[in-house]
């Protein structure tokens, strides 16, 4: 026979493996088919696996009745090569694995030897814990640093880059980070080496003459052809910076994108402080990038009995990580603050989860075309007024004070459209009055809100405080933090996790942080913390966060499930205090997503309130 009688080779997205059979061998691909259960037989001598089931299931291969005409593509091949290698070395680490509490520990380490690795060129100083994480990392083929932030993961990278160089394995590295995070690794690019590489931004086309690109999630995509002719033309590393971002894996955009390029490169790094914000099918998406057909088959056997303390010590030597503790920062605990909804907004917010007054049942169809998405409950829980259209997509909220009185004969859907003119939210209350507190004492506050239009509102209601704003419309943005920062006068900062949550330090201008609302985005919700809780604060320094709950809400189903994912991420990072953080204290009294349990607790709620 000429020609193959397989041939094997990457789809255009490169996610998938193509399997194509010579016309009498149609039958041994349907076989084949049968070994991979998730892969789709577009015809009788055509198969398409998904790439991670197929370099998990290669063995299903070895009943191929031509093996010595099989032809493989160059890149899966490689790819296929490394995987094996990949699988013995993480297989040793595995049964190497380091008896020592902390998940990064692996004995001493010498600081002296660690160093001469990074060459000459190399000028930064190293904590002991970047030492032992940048050794732990060279003593593997890929890695994954689990590091909380302000522990210096981007320092950590660059120097596994230079011990890369200076061995001659890679001559480029490709970065792909948040907007927000492209500074960090301009400036520690130049701080680190005593000649800095040239580094630059995507723009249209890679720069052919930058040794480090930088390239956010959001245009990776893109932009995939022209990085991976970029990293095919030398040798390469990629690290994925808050890989917690492509946590969807192939079903998401950024993680397709992510999964296409790895192979392309001779070393794949990922670096997060939040690994798993919603569980374990997060975890097996990033180290499947690291250790395709490897990664997600160890953390599913890992976390199938149901033993996370158990899943922790399997799973702890394929990562690194540095904890709070070990950053000898100042302790903190989280609180909520309990807030009882009364009058319109009590009876409103109950009626969105069908349980009707008689004044409400008189507008059951307006309320019911509202409907209770989780996004409406969440505003509803905080103001229901931010559920009605305003003049503009996100025009604040305006309050009369003081305010009129309620009409009695009205239609609730009708008062509904005008609640600023009659009560301002308890949420709202509260929030000024811990505000006030604050400036009194010379203290600035950071204010999270998930809603631009919460974010408005807030703006005007702070007005006095001369509040700095930043969400992802705000144009000035640097201009924003920069007068939070300097300016003794602007007291406050308004602004939501998902544009401001990472990528920035505000931990020596800012000391409190309250929560008006919060989604079901654990990992959002840490990173955040991690705003004003970081390498760097001042030995002593009093951390206060508060976050505010509307009673007999959803807000108390968000901390339920916020409190077991944070459970479980802890347990499998064998950290206690991120599991600490789960578990608010109910402040005494002083005066979004989602996944299916998400979903179940949601649903379990609305049902409750609706049944009284």
């Amino acid at each position: 026979m000429r020609g193959p009688s397989l041939h094997l080779a990457f789809d255009v997205s490169r996610t998938k493996a193509v399997l194509r059979a010579a016309e009498p061998f149609g039958p041994d691909l349907t076989h084949v088919a049968t070994g991979f259960p998730v892969g789709g037989q577009r015809g009788p001598h055509l198969l398409e696996v998904p790439l991670d089931d197929f370099l998990a299931g290669l063995h299903v291969l070895s009943d191929w009745p031509a093996p010595d005409s099989v032809e493989w593509d160059e890149d899966l091949l490689a790819l296929v090569n490394d995987v094996f290698d990949d699988a013995d070395q993480a297989a040793s680490c595995l049964d190497e694995a380091p008896q020592e509490d902390q998940p990064g520990a692996g004995g001493p380490v010498d600081g002296q030897a660690v160093t001469a690795l990074l060459g000459p060129d190399w000028c930064a100083d190293l904590t002991d814990f970047q030492l032992r994480d940048i050794s732990r990392l060279l003593s593997m083929r890929h890695g994954a640093n689990f590091s909380v932030p302000g522990a210096g993961k981007t320092r950590v990278g660059l120097a596994v880059y230079a011990a890369m160089r200076e061995q001659g394995t890679a001559r480029r590295l490709l970065v792909v980070s948040p907007k927000s995070a492209y500074e960090s690794w301009i400036s520690e690019g130049q701080e680190c080496f005593g000649d800095p590489p040239v580094t630059a931004v995507m723009g249209k086309n890679p720069d052919p003459h930058a040794e480090i690109l930088l390239v956010n999630y959001e245009r990776l995509h893109r932009s995939l052809t022209g990085l991976a002719g970029w990293l095919r033309a030398v040798p390469s590393m990629v690290i994925l910076d808050e890989a917690h971002r492509m946590k969807l894996g192939t079903e998401g955009t950024y993680g397709s994108a992510c999964m296409a390029l790895g192979p392309l490169s001779r070393r794949r790094l990922i670096l997060t402080g939040t690994p798993a914000p919603n569980g374990a099918r997060d975890l097996e998406n990033l180290l499947s990038f690291v250790w395709p057909g490897h990664g997600r088959r160890v953390v599913t056997q890992a976390v199938a009995g149901g033993d996370l303390a158990h899943a922790s010590s399997v799973l702890r030597p394929l990562f690194t990580r540095t904890t709070k503790k070990e950053l000898g920062l100042p302790p903190f605990q989280p609180v909520i603050r309990t807030v009882p909804l009364e009058g319109l907004h009590r009876e409103i917010y109950d009626a969105l989860v069908g349980r009707f007054t008689a004044r409400a049942e008189l507008s059951r169809d307006d309320f019911d075309t509202l409907g209770k998405a989780m996004l409406r409950l969440l505003m509803a829980a905080t103001s229901p007024a931010l559920l009605v259209e305003g003049s503009s997509r996100h025009e604040a909220l305006s309050f009369q004070v003081p305010p009129l009185d309620i009409p009695q004969n009205e239609p609730l859907y009708g008062l509904l459209q005008r609640l600023p003119q009659y009560e301002m939210p308890p949420k709202y209350r509260e929030l000024r009055e811990i505000v006030s507190r604050n400036a009194a004492a010379g203290r600035k506050t950071l204010v999270w809100s998930t809603f631009v239009r919460n974010i408005t509102s807030l703006e005007l209601l702070l007005s006095e405080f001369q509040p700095a704003v930043v969400h992802g419309g705000t144009q000035d943005r640097e201009e924003q933090i920069r007068r939070f920062r300097n300016d003794q006068d602007c007291l406050v900062l308004i602004s939501n996790p998902a544009t401001l949550g990472e990528g920035i330090s505000l931990h020596r201008d800012c000391h409190d942080a309250v929560y008006v609302d919060r989604d079901f985005m654990a990992g959002r919700f840490l990173q955040s913390l991690d705003r004003i809780h970081r390498l760097g604060l001042a030995p002593g320094t009093e951390t206060r966060v508060t976050v505010l709950a509307a009673e007999s809400t959803i807000d108390e189903v968000v901390a339920l499930r916020l409190g077991e994912k944070l459970e479980f991420m802890g347990a499998i990072l064998d950290d206690p205090a991120v599991r600490q953080l789960g578990d608010l204290q109910e402040e005494k009294p002083v005066a979004a997503g989602m996944d299916e349990g998400d979903m179940r607790a949601l649903l379990e709620h609305v049902h409750a309130v609706g049944a009284r």
